[in-house]
């Protein structure tokens, strides 16, 4: 099983992500593909998405059972913890501007 999941994706890549899986919420697709084909819709998702994100994650023989893959701006990245894909929130951005003050 693979799920996809897609934020501000363009609507030529939200179709052709619906030809191979099923869009069960807005933006979130699922299926049961092989590697090859799996590999093969991920190339795609990453040449289409232009300024959005997608996220890709898989069943696999790893401690936590599963895989994934991300393309685009986001905030969660994926760390490595004895063995364990673990997800942690990036830092906010601070501000560039000035308060204002008189």
């Amino acid at each position: 099983m693979m799920v996809i999941v897609t934020e501000n994706a363009p609507p030529r890549l939200r179709g052709r992500l619906a030809l191979w899986l099923s869009e069960i919420r807005a933006g979130v697709y699922v299926g049961a593909y092989n590697r090859r084909i799996r590999e093969r819709i991920w190339s795609e998702t990453t040449e289409m998405i232009e300024e959005g994100n997608a996220v890709m994650a898989w069943k696999a023989p790893t401690n936590s059972g599963f895989a994934f893959e991300a393309i685009g701006v986001n905030r969660r990245e994926a760390i490595d913890f004895d063995g364990l894909t673990l997800v942690r929130f990036k830092p906010l951005e601070k501000e560039t501007e000035m308060p204002f003050s008189e």
